[in-house]
């Protein structure tokens, strides 16, 4: 077993892991090194995982690196992501040549049988990984049925301010409502008082009652970076339902538009103004929100689209079936909408596109601010990221 890390060498030649897994428990994992080929721009990352002193020899770890391990999946080859044991001890181990502004959710799985990459299987993976009982950075809490997840974040990855509760912030009003038929988190801004801002957010369902996005509206509002918002977070309605929802249904935005911000309109006071206005969602929410924008710019003048489906639909990879919102949006005339677009450069099936909208968009003389992030299809980066975007389209302008 080749050994990059200096500290799993130090590791092999002693034989003992009860000395170093001490030390590994007393500073967290996973263990993040210089670079072994001397770039600053990198770090070599080490995930660890001990077996407890079961004989366990014959077993399978695989660490999942959000989004990293998916894209070897699709390939059909874990390999890459099976931890090796070091020779002579009871740790596992896998090492990651990664840059140092990398952020991603991780697990891991252990099993006994060889990893396939057939969905049933892949499926039963997920389903069955377990968090980094030593992690050294935040936890991203379970959903689905599944087991939380560990997060990464080197350390030039981009700072997330608002995510994490803070003690002397006033906490909002949190509520769920029914609106016709469909069912809706709500995060009112404490204190009371006539809103100055809507947010309407897709998959409503993890970003109330799993990540509780009320607690980065909180911090947005006591540090100014946001005026008095009432955020309003649609469930999805079953997979088979977002998927027709969250793919340029005509149906569902004007709903969006007809029923929805007109009962927050009665019930909270929010603005009717498009321009206080942001709809923001993610994957197939980040299309449904630039659709948005598009199909009712005169309800929506804020746009937050994280790492869209912009490649829909996928009937063909030629100019005359896919990516048809970027085409409208080249081909009609310009919308007084304003946009802010990211994505994730491990994103390799989605970051194509998102480019091209937004070159089109600034071509066709929309405003539109543009990140590209070191990381994945993942909630992990998703929530700093929506924070950010939400204190650019709402908070002050520069010169102010």
């Amino acid at each position: 077993m080749h050994l990059q890390s200096p500290a799993l060498r130090e590791l092999a030649a002693q034989a003992d892991s009860r000395a170093f897994w001490a030390r590994i428990q007393a500073h967290g994992t996973p263990l993040v090194e210089p670079d072994p080929q001397g770039d600053p721009r990198y770090r070599l990352v080490t995930f660890l995982w001990r077996d407890g002193g079961g004989d366990s020899a014959d077993a399978h770890v695989l660490a999942l690196l959000h989004t990293v391990t998916d894209k070897d999946r699709h390939a059909g080859d874990l390999t890459p992501h099976l931890m090796r044991r070091v020779p002579g001890t009871d740790v596992w181990a896998l090492s990651h040549r990664l840059r140092a502004d990398h952020r991603a959710s991780y697990q891991f799985h252990v099993s006994r049988d060889t990893p396939r990459t057939d969905r049933a299987a892949w499926l039963h993976v997920l389903d069955t990984a377990v968090p980094d009982p030593l992690a050294l950075g935040a936890v991203l809490p379970a959903r689905d049925g599944r087991s939380p997840a560990s997060v990464l974040a080197l350390p030039d990855a981009p700072p997330q301010p608002w995510v994490a509760r803070r003690e002397g912030v006033a906490r909002g009003e949190r509520g769920e409502a029914v609106v016709d038929g469909r069912r809706v988190s709500m995060h009112r801004p404490a204190g009371g008082g006539v809103p100055q801002a809507v947010v309407v957010l897709f998959d409503g369902e993890v970003w109330g009652p799993v990540l509780d996005f009320g607690t980065s509206m909180d911090n947005l509002l006591a540090d100014g970076r946001v005026p008095p918002t009432v955020t309003l977070m649609v469930h999805t309605m079953g997979r088979d339902r977002r998927m027709a929802d969250l793919s340029c249904s005509e149906e569902f935005v004007d709903w969006l538009a007809d029923v929805l911000l007109p009962w927050a309109a009665r019930t909270y006071g929010t603005p009717g103004d498009p321009a206080r206005t942001v709809v923001a969602g993610q994957s197939a929410g980040g299309l449904t929100a630039a659709f948005a924008g598009f199909r009712r710019p005169e309800r929506f003048g804020l746009v937050l689209s994280q790492s869209g489906s912009f490649w829909w639909p996928d009937g063909t990879e030629s100019d005359v079936g896919s990516e048809w919102l970027t085409r409208q949006y080249a081909r009609h005339e310009r919308r007084p909408v304003r946009f802010h677009l990211e994505v994730g450069l491990q994103e390799w099936m989605l970051l194509p596109q998102n480019r091209h909208l937004r070159d089109v968009l600034r071509a066709r003389g929309y405003d539109v601010t543009y990140d590209e992030f070191n990381g994945g299809h993942d909630y992990a980066c998703w929530r700093g990221g929506l924070a950010a975007g939400l204190a650019g389209l709402l908070g002050p302008s520069p010169a102010c």
